[in-house]
């Protein structure tokens, strides 16, 4: 079969034949429908070196994944072939009490998982193959009727990561508060439907592109603004000049955080979700009183089931630009380039 494979750190991705997975013990082997490129895939490419993470190329890349059961190893009980399912992509131990809460991002055992701090498509094989292997049933989680696993892949990051960071941030999301979107990219999007779908709050999304604030516009973001020097001061005009409740920065770089800081309310919410290397100071005046800065990565299998149920009713969806497994490296391109419309999602 077909993968797309980093082979080396610090290079590009290569499309090489490699075996089709056969599932052993209570494993599956998944038939790809869909398969999201991330940013983060970009750093694996070309930000780390040996030594750096506890697994090393070569691996397939690919951890926004969907599709249908093709193969199940014995004693897997859960799931059946021809099923469609999602892939919950962070794979922990299992067992630590994270893990049995479904966090297992936050595994708390790494080095019982499948592999230390990864999963699929970070140093284990993932889904830009026409083929996956599953190590565990408990990491599939069944699509509800009527949802396409094409449609429903980048929803496993792209969707789930920005709902674990609004989810965070709920009860300061009432009907009179604002909440401002920094960055309208495959996440940042994505953030504002589920905003829009899930409380009653007003949000202002933030990009320096035009057509990220026209899609913004187009997925329900109440105002549109690009960055500069008075953009805090603009969201404090547009908030009666007390800031936004909540402030979700899906870039981190340090502009973007001095704008959160500078645009938030007292005892608001600043969450730095986005992963480009930014900081700012921090100290008892750096910011309102009592406003919290946190970070989230990704969210857990119960936030997943969740927003594939809201995916399924129409409420949320991934925009999305469509590429086909042999044009599958054209899509990290694309997306270093800046130039992919919502989420690049690859289908062998």
């Amino acid at each position: 079969m077909r993968a797309l494979r980093l082979m080396n750190w610090k290079s590009e991705p290569e499309l090489v034949e490699v075996p089709k997975p056969t599932p052993g013990p209570g494993e599956v082997v998944i038939r790809i429908g869909g398969a999201g490129a991330c940013h983060s895939d970009l750093h694996l490419m070309h930000d780390f070196v040996a030594g750096a993470l506890p697994w090393n190329p070569p691996f397939t890349l690919g951890h926004e994944n969907a599709g249908w059961v093709e193969a199940i190893g014995a004693g897997v009980t859960s799931v059946h072939e021809g099923q469609a399912v999602a892939v919950y992509g962070p794979w922990g131990c299992g067992k630590c009490s994270r893990c049995q809460l479904g966090i297992e991002t936050l595994c708390e055992n790494p080095t019982s998982a499948p592999i230390p701090g990864g999963g699929g498509g970070l140093g284990l094989d993932g889904g830009v193959a026409e083929y996956m292997l599953i190590p565990s049933e408990r990491f599939l989680v069944p699509l509800p009727e009527g949802l396409d696993p094409f449609i429903a892949a980048p929803l496993t990051d792209a969707g789930l990561t920005p709902f674990h960071a609004v989810r965070r941030s709920w009860s300061k999301m009432t009907p009179e508060a604002t909440v401002v979107v920094i960055g309208v990219g495959g996440l940042g999007h994505m953030a504002v439907q589920i905003v829009k779908a899930t409380t009653a709050a007003r949000v202002i999304a933030v990009d320096p592109k035009p057509a990220a604030l026209a899609l913004a516009t187009e997925v329900g973001a109440d105002e549109v603004l690009e960055p500069g020097e008075k953009t805090a001061q603009t969201i404090r005009e547009h908030t009666h000049g007390h800031g936004a409740d909540v402030v979700l920065d899906f870039v981190g770089s340090e502009s973007t955080l001095k704008l959160a800081l500078a645009s938030a309310r007292t005892l608001g919410d600043v969450t730095l979700v986005g992963i480009a290397g930014g900081s700012v100071p921090f100290s008892f005046f750096s910011q309102g009183y009592e406003v919290s800065l946190q970070t989230t990565y990704w969210g857990s299998k119960p936030e997943l089931i969740e927003v594939l149920n809201l995916a399924s009713r129409g409420l949320i969806h991934a925009e999305h630009t469509r590429y086909s497994l042999a044009d599958s490296a054209e899509a990290y391109v694309d997306l270093a380039a800046g130039t992919v419309r919502g989420r690049a999602v690859i289908v062998p």
